[in-house]
């Protein structure tokens, strides 16, 4: 497996490499300084996951974020000091899957690494086709592909998750802590709003608004009504 870091400071890529090379020796670290190299070399070398930095020298990582986003659907985790609520919202809505403030614990890295590539893993599902969920919505489970109104959507492996989460349950009302373990996974700590986010985000692509296939029950949950 390999792993790209966009990070300008060599002490925190030095860091990192080092606790893969003792915590998870199977993985190879490739480093990108700046940017523009970051995108470059995810679209050259195709890596399993991208961890990146926000505050680089030549361009905004939340630049790099949309530019990866425009041809690739690689897991990202952001790891940043912007610890302000609205770089959270921004990096989360961009299309970041998890978001890690600095200082942060390497084990805890290495666990949400872990965590956002048991996401990229097929979730097994009768069928070997589109199955169409409603009018507007079918979903290839075998090869984890979604199209809404006959046009292919694009979505991240959490919002995939979650999305097929929710339509396996259709009817029911899916708590806020079972979203969180099965799409985030038991470790997780992450906030309740993260999957508010990630539910607008969805909605946003499925061209459900104003929702009438994900509904929100208020301090509850959520529900795949189906109907669209």
């Amino acid at each position: 497996m390999r792993v790209l870091i966009i990070e300008d400071e060599k002490s925190i890529t030095d860091a990192v490499n080092l606790a893969f090379e003792f915590r998870w020796p199977g993985v190879s670290l490739l480093a990108a300084t700046t940017g523009r190299k970051g995108i470059d070399l995810v679209k050259a070398e195709s890596p399993d996951m991208v961890i990146l930095d926000l505050n680089l020298p030549d361009i905004s990582g939340f630049d790099v974020l949309k530019k990866i986003r425009e041809f690739s659907d690689v897991p990202v985790i952001i790891l940043t000091v912007r610890s302000e609520d609205e770089d959270v919202l921004k990096g989360l809505e961009s299309g970041a899957d998890d978001y890690i403030i600095k200082p942060f614990n390497y084990l805890t890295l290495l666990a949400r690494v872990k965590a956002v590539l048991r996401r990229t893993e097929a979730i097994p599902f009768a069928g070997k086709h589109y199955n169409e969920v409603n009018d507007r919505l079918k979903i290839d489970f075998v090869n984890q592909k979604v199209k809404i109104d006959n046009q292919p959507v694009k979505l991240t492996p959490t919002e995939y998750h979650l999305l097929t989460l929710l339509v396996k349950t259709k009817g029911e009302v899916v708590p806020f802590h079972r979203i969180m373990e099965e799409v985030w996974g038991k470790d997780y700590s992450g906030e309740t709003e993260n999957i508010r986010i990630y539910v607008r985000r969805l909605r946003k692509k499925l061209h459900d608004t104003p929702p009438s296939m994900i509904a929100n029950r208020r301090g509850l949950g959520y529900t795949f009504k189906g109907s669209a």
